[in-house]
Parts: C-alpha cells; structure tokens; sequence
C-alpha cells in the first residue's frame, strides 16, 4: 500500500466550512443537479431537532428528502440493508450521512450497496474491494471525531456473525463534507470526550506507523496541538463556538492523516472489543491507547517525545524517554479528568482469544504499525484492560 499510495486518488471532499453552514449544503446539491436524496442518520439526531435547517433548505431548493434514522452504534450490515431499501424505493441520487461516525459510515455502506447492487459486504471487506462510484456522498458531522467526513474507509459489523471489519477503498471519500461547529453545541460531555480521544487516537496511530509523509506528520501534529488546546476546555463548557471550531478542524486533520498512513493496534483492538460488546469506539480507544504506547516502548520514545512537545506536557530538559512517558501520562490525565475509566468491565477470560484472534487478523498486514503484536501480545493487553473482578472471574 505505501507504494502504492501515491498512485491512488486521494481527493479531499469538497468542504463547506462556518459557523451556519449547514443551510449551504442545498444549494450544493442543486449545482450538482440533484433533486432526491437519503439522509442517514439515526433518532437522537432526529430527536435533537438537529435535522431542522438543514431539512429546511432542501425544501427551499425543491429537494425531496427520504430519512432513515435506524443507524446503530457500530453500524451493521441490517442497517445497511434498511437505509438501501428506502433509497432504491424512492429512486435517490445522494446520500448524507448526518451524525457522528457510526452514521457517516452506515451512509458509506449505503452508497456502496447501491453502487454495487448487493449487500454482501464481505466481498469488500479489506483494500480496493469497492472500485465503482458511489452516489454522490455527503458527510456532516455532528461530532468531533471519528473524522469519517475525511477517510476512504467505512467500518460495518455483521448482524449475523458480529464480525466488525473496515472497508478501505478511495471510492468511499465523501463528495462533499459540512463542517458546522453550531451542530457540536448540544453533544453532551461523554460524548465530547469519546470523540475527541477518538480524533486524538486517530492523530498519535498515524504519526508513529511506518507508512507517514511528510504531509500526514503535519495533520496529525496539527491535530493533536489543537486537541491539547481544545478537547477539555470544550468539554467544561461545550457552548463555545470557537472551542467547537477548534476541535472539528482537530477532527478532520486526524481523519485526513489516518486515511493516507492508517491506524494501528490501539483500533484493531477497539474494533474487535465493539464487535463482541457493542462498546462505545470512541472510549474503547481513549482506554487502549496509552496502554499501547506503554508497551511499544524505546521504538516509539522520539516520535512520542516530539508530540509531548507540541501538547506542551514536557520539559525542556526532558529525556526523549522522559518526554514519552509525560505525554503517556497526560493521556491518562484526560481520561481521568472526563471520566472515561481505565477498563472494561465486560472483557471476560473465555473471551480472550476470539478477540486476539480478532485485533491479530486486522492488524496484519494491513497496518504499519511501529511495532508488530502476536496474537499472545493482543491477549496480554487485553488481559491489562480487565478489571480485578473478571480476572477473578
């Protein structure tokens, strides 16, 4: 994949971005001549009242809108199958996928099972399984981040077999991307904090994977200044709009990094832990993280060392090690001070290795991870991330 990559096209979606945006978007779809479309989204969202502009405009622009509101978290191939029968019903030309990731995705897996006529989705389970145009695809985020408005990937669990898998394919980069901090206003304080350690995990795995550029260094480096700054401030008063701005910038630089140089360990593992519990992504991965880090050790100390710079955690006369360890402390320290907890209590011993299995299966070969874990490293780590009560158990 690294080499490639440079081959592959990697356009960005176009970016509406301010403070009101989102009544924009309609007028976006009229220049692109369409008249029918499907929003995916899911009832908090509907409930919220957060559709209301933007409904508002596409009925000004003569656009027939169709909603689907099903979508789950850790979005599954029933839902896909759902939100497909309502777009092929109504003859729809786009997809909006209106919410955090788990909608954003469901709407990727829409447009793929429209572009390719089915809904078995193993068939593209992995790279470069897609390769047809999908619908045109709009994402608008409602948190801050999965950044999924900015990837090529998608990431579906299988209703049967609860498989949790990524589909990673350029065709699955949105056409077109809304970025309106008013829609972050009313996300409540967990899910502040899940979403932006997810966009934080998302910056910290695509910087130390062997596959980065030049260019990828600079987003996620951008990213993780602007979540140090941001992430608690916002989370201790989430109506401040600029607060807002900053974190849904920190989230589609993540995104725009991890989809170019990947994520790693601390995802596979997150994946699999969703797919077996339905956990919340965005804590799984709050959780794992600083766990990983400890264990990859001296091979990522400099990389780690530059990121504790810029999260201005370090001191000046600090030890590449040293620095490293302040910056692990200080993932810790968000954790603790938005009360994400430090392990899962649903983790069970007879569960250990389906799920080795399961973190080991995805991360090799495909992500370029700094340091590469057997299925008994996945089971160790694992084992940290129990609680006393089910080690006993």
């Amino acid at each position: 994949m690294k080499n490639t990559a440079p081959l592959l096209n990697w356009q960005p979606p176009a970016v509406i971005n301010c403070v009101g945006c989102i009544e924009k978007l309609a007028p976006k779809l009229t220049e692109e001549s369409i008249k029918k479309v499907l929003i995916v989204t899911d009832e908090g969202i509907v409930k919220a009242g957060l559709l209301d502009k933007m409904l508002d405009s596409l009925s000004e622009e003569n656009i027939i809108y169709f909603i689907y509101k099903g979508t789950k978290a850790n979005p599954t191939t029933k839902n896909i199958e759902e939100a497909l029968k309502v777009f092929n019903e109504q003859n729809c030309e786009a997809v909006i996928g209106f919410g955090g990731g788990s909608a954003i995705d469901c709407a990727k897996g829409t447009g793929i099972a429209a572009a390719k006529n089915t809904t078995d989705f193993k068939r593209f389970k992995g790279v470069l399984k897609v390769r047809s145009k999908l619908p045109y695809l709009v994402a608008v985020p409602t948190t801050a981040g999965t950044g999924s408005e900015a990837t090529i990937a998608a990431v579906i669990t299988d209703s049967e077999t609860r498989e949790k898998y990524a589909i990673i394919d350029t065709k699955l980069m949105p056409d077109a991307a809304v970025l309106d901090p008013e829609l972050l206003l009313g996300l409540p304080q967990d899910m502040t904090a899940y979403s932006g350690m997810d966009a934080l995990a998302h910056a910290v795995e695509a910087y130390l994977n062997r596959s980065n550029t030049k260019q990828t260094k600079m987003l996620s480096e951008e990213a993780v200044e602007l979540i140090y700054d941001n992430l608690y401030p916002s989370y201790k008063n989430g109506q401040d709009i600029q607060l807002r701005t900053n974190m849904q910038r920190a989230s589609y630089f993540a995104g725009k990094a991890f989809t170019r140089a990947y994520v790693g360990n601390v995802h596979a593992m997150a994946h699999a832990l969703g797919a077996e519990y339905n956990v919340q992504h965005g804590r799984t991965v709050a959780v794992i993280l600083p766990y990983i880090l400890e264990e990859y050790g001296e091979a990522v100390h400099g990389k780690l060392a530059h990121l504790g710079d810029i999260a201005k955690v370090t001191g000046t006369e600090d030890s590449d090690a040293v620095k490293a360890e302040k910056f692990i402390a200080s993932i810790k320290d968000l954790n603790e001070k938005m009360n994400i907890g430090t392990s899962f209590p649903e983790l069970k011993t007879e569960d250990l290795k389906k799920l080795s299995a399961a973190a080991y299966k995805e991360a090799n070969p495909l992500y370029p991870v700094p340091v590469m874990f057997s299925k008994a490293d996945f089971s160790q780590m694992y084992k940290k991330l129990m609680t006393a009560e089910s080690k006993e158990g």
